[in-house]
């Protein structure tokens, strides 16, 4: 019989309570059905306490089924496991001992969409009571039950095996998320004890520039073989005046080496990119299962919107090592970690799919450059330029004011002046030209309102003036007066037909959720006068200010675009236009005609006008300035545009002066840079 030795020495070293075997014939044996079917039932409620066993006097098969299975329990969590009877042998008499062997199939779920399918055989044995009572069916006991080929003394060990996350990849194709060594640094409790751990604590807290009592008592109330970490550092450009060498100059901390996926600096274009890291509950519970606690996930941006292309799929390996295989190590959680490199002996494994890396259009330099021009500014900002011969996005910085948001494109702002751009496309539709002479006043009331021009107009500029002149100066009474010729819907209009659409239209075609601009349909009186100089209810972000002006550079409607989903997975299945062609504006956009007209105005702000810094700025196209006045007035949001060659550039402050003195130095900057 197949494993007759293992039966015969189960036999030799306990009967189960005592009950001694009693030989018996075929035709008195009934089917060992009932006893195999008892048998899995407890095996898949992981209680056999009440489930007849033959087993040596010695084991206690309940502690010895929870311990080996217990990895295969934490594994599956709350997903269902089985243990079904797949066939059941005719029982054999041979030597006075009645004998059959029946076969097992269990499933357990042990990774995510992972389920380990495998059968065992069981030993069974026929007993019956000294006083020749009726007999009873009882299985043998042995650690091969459960898995195939375990031996007593043996454990299981269930290890995810982590994908490799997809990188983060600039226009030009390069890594710019990926991993990057990092030094976690913290006190390790089972180096140092009692007051020396104080002392760690302290001491290494003022290193980094952490509150010491804090700290201490972090680590205080922490496991005594703890890992309590107090900061983790980039291995090279750390941004800190520290290594972790000099940490580990002190008694009782230690370094340890890891990766995490980061960008080429501590803050890079992180409102944009987003951030990688330990899932929250939020996305636990919104992933039906598919994430789970501690799982590494996009949190935010890009990385959060592609996070199941850049994820990949996790693989799992179960493997067999013999008892006592930790190595006694801490880990950072504080609990001994186990010895990787000792993996045991392998009974199942599937491998991890690594994530595909994700495309963006953002140039590294000129994200950076602009991240630089705006580091000093304290209130929210932003910088976004965009290739207008691909709408590509080649950089969209917000500013340290903007406090972790992307006000680059999300922010809502009146775009003021930079408004006019469209103001002058809906004037040229209905026969406007740069030389049709305009009423620009000191002054214009619209039932009962007064709009007046900014502080400083000049006063050469004032009276029947060419439309080129009130651009060039941004006369906002000029345009108001305007506002007869130009209909709310015209206005809506010439915004759509250069880039300005809902969010609804961008987001799909941008990559990432994003907000480009909101113009109303339908307004009158005071409402329509106030949108003929981007204010009242006209709502704009950078992004959408960058897109008006990659628009008139083109000479066509621009999409910008910050992902490109068919340089990501390969596996385009030609859906991916047709929904964004589903999302396209539905207008015919700009044309090159109307576009020409546009940039010459926009030329005569730079050569005479309110963004005359910009003159010697080589490939200078054009500019306009903007002021849009929030809360009671006395608060100005403020802006500026630009076309340099084959760029097109926003910048934004959400309280300055106005947009000459305060956006267009920073324009200056940006734009002097982005040839270094």
């Amino acid at each position: 019989m197949r494993r007759r030795h293992r039966l015969a020495l189960a036999l030799i070293l306990a009967p189960v309570v005592g009950v001694p075997l009693v030989a018996c014939t075929g035709s008195d044996v009934p089917p060992a059905d009932a006893a195999v079917d008892a048998l899995a039932t407890g095996l898949r409620a992981g209680d056999v306490s009440d489930v007849p066993l033959q087993a040596p006097g010695s084991v206690d098969v309940q502690t010895q089924l929870t311990e080996v299975l217990e990895p295969l329990v934490d594994a599956s969590g709350e997903r269902e496991r089985t243990v079904t009877v797949a066939d059941v042998g005719k029982p054999v008499t041979k030597d006075g001992t009645t004998t059959a062997v029946a076969s097992l199939d269990w499933s357990w779920p042990v990774g995510r969409d992972v389920t380990w399918k495998y059968s065992t055989d069981v030993d069974l044995t026929y007993v019956t009571p000294d006083d020749g009572g009726e007999g009873a069916w009882r299985a043998v006991w042995s650690p091969d039950v459960l898995v195939p080929d375990l031996a007593p003394g043996e454990r299981l060990k269930v290890t995810t095996l982590d994908a490799d996350r997809g990188d983060l990849l600039d226009g030009d194709g390069e890594p710019m998320v990926t991993e990057r060594g990092v030094w976690h640094i913290g006190v390790d409790k089972t180096a140092v004890e009692g007051l020396g751990q104080e002392s760690a604590a302290r001491e290494l807290a003022q290193l980094v520039g952490l509150e010491p009592n804090e700290f201490f008592a972090r680590v205080e109330a922490a496991g005594d073989k703890a890992f309590v970490e107090a900061i983790t550092i980039r291995q090279k450009n750390s941004g800190v005046d520290f290594t972790a060498e000099d940490a580990e100059d002190i008694i009782g901390v230690r370094a340890i080496e890891d990766t995490l996926e980061l960008g080429p600096t501590s803050d890079f274009a992180e409102p944009i990119v987003g951030t990688v890291g330990e899932a929250t509950k939020e996305i636990v519970d919104e992933s039906d299962g598919a994430v789970q606690a501690g799982d590494v996930v996009g949190l935010s941006g890009v990385e959060r919107a592609y996070d199941d292309q850049l994820t990949g799929s996790p693989g799992v390996l179960v493997s067999v090592l013999p008892a006592n295989g930790a190595d006694g190590d801490v880990g950072l959680d504080g609990e001994p970690a186990d010895d990787d490199d000792d993996e045991g002996r392998e009974l199942y494994r599937v491998d991890a799919v690594d994530g595909t890396p994700v495309a963006t259009t953002l140039d590294q330099h000129l994200q950076k450059h602009a991240e630089n021009v705006l580091e000093d500014v304290d209130p929210a900002s932003a910088i976004v330029a965009i290739r207008p011969s691909d709408g590509a996005v080649v950089a969209a910085a917000s500013g340290p004011g903007s406090e972790g948001w992307s006000t680059a494109t999300l922010g809502q702002y009146p775009p003021g002046s930079t408004f006019k751009v469209v103001d002058a496309l809906a004037m040229q539709r209905a026969g406007i030209t740069p030389d049709t002479k305009v009423a620009c006043t000191d002054d214009i009331t619209v039932d009962g309102r007064t709009f007046g021009n900014v502080p400083g107009y000049p006063s050469s500029a004032i009276g029947d003036v060419p439309l080129r002149t009130a651009f060039a100066h941004s006369c906002n009474t000029a345009m108001i007066a305007q506002r007869d010729k130009v209909a709310q819907a015209d206005l809506a209009t010439a915004a759509s037909d250069l880039g300005l659409v809902d969010d609804e239209v961008a987001t799909p075609v941008l990559g990432v959720p994003a907000f480009l601009g909101a113009v109303p349909a339908e307004a009158g009186g005071t409402e329509h006068a106030a949108s003929m100089i981007g204010q009242g209810k006209v709502q704009a972000s950078p992004l959408g200010m960058a897109t008006v002006a990659a628009s008139v550079a083109a000479g066509h409607r621009v999409q910008p675009v910050l992902v490109r989903d068919d340089e990501g997975d390969g596996k385009d299945d030609g859906t991916t236009e047709k929904k964004k062609d589903e999302k396209k504006p539905t207008t015919p956009g700009v044309s090159d005609d109307e576009a020409k007209v546009l940039r010459d105005l926009m030329h005569g702000v730079v050569t005479e006008g309110s963004a005359d810094m910009l003159q010697d700025v080589p490939g200078i196209v054009g500019a306009k300035t903007g002021t849009a006045q929030y809360g009671d007035g006395s608060k100005q949001h403020v802006w500026m545009l630009a076309i340099v060659d084959d760029l097109a550039v926003a910048v934004f402050v959400e309280d300055g002066h106005r947009g000459s003195d305060t956006a267009g130095p920073l324009m200056e900057d940006f734009l002097d840079g982005i040839g270094g």
